[in-house]
Formats: structure tokens, sequence, C-alpha cells
């Protein structure tokens, strides 16, 4: 009988893992010359920018203890999956915000080009 209590509670935690997993699977990050789009796995969870807000950006190392996810960060938020390597978005409120990638350099240069310069 005690047995049959605690099976709910198990396919609960099953699920729960399941669906985290699904949800965070990936991180796609698609720029255009207006926004950057970061979304994790089917694209329930993400988060646009317009470039007009990005004032800077540049390639980091995360700290390994940043983890993964949607974490808030010193100075901002960060989007990351199972990487130390970002980038980092210097927005015009003066906080930050840092996107997992495993090419950094690649996703700088493409987001560089489409912010206006400081005058």
């Amino acid at each position: 009988m005690g047995i049959a209590r605690k099976e709910p509670i198990s396919l609960f935690v099953c699920l729960a893992l399941v669906l985290t997993l699904i949800l965070f699977s990936s991180l796609t990050v698609t720029a255009d010359p207006q926004t950057i789009l970061v979304a994790f796995g089917p694209g329930l969870i993400r988060k646009r920018i317009a470039l007009s807000q990005v004032r800077a950006c540049r390639p980091v190392r995360n700290k390994w203890y940043y983890g993964w996810g949607v974490r808030l960060i010193p100075g901002g938020l960060m989007f990351n999956v199972a990487n130390l390597d970002a980038v980092e978005l210097d927005m015009d409120n003066g906080r930050i915000f840092r996107i997992g990638t495993d090419e950094p350099e690649k996703l700088t240069a493409a987001i560089s080009t489409n912010i206006a310069p400081l005058s």
C-alpha cells in the first residue's frame, strides 16, 4: 500500500524531468538587422532583443558556476546550454545579456555588423 502512493510522485518527477529536457535541449539564436531572437528548445522560452538597445557585444567565457538555462548573473541575465563560451551584449539600460554559443566569434560578427555606432 505504501508503494502505490509513491508511484504518482515518481511519475510526476519523471514527467517534470522530461519536460525540462525538452524545453532546454537546445538554444537557437537568430539575428537579423533589427533584432536578436534567443529561444530554448521548441521556443516556449525565448527573448527578443532590439538591436537598437545593444551598445556593444563581445565574446566572453562564463564562469563554470553560472550554470545552464536561464540565469541571473552579476549585471544581467544569461541564456546558456552546456557551454562556457558566450557573447555578452551591453544594453543601453546598463544591464548585460549573455548568450551561450559554440561559436562566439561568428555570433559576435553577425551582431556587430548590425549595431548602430555610438555617437
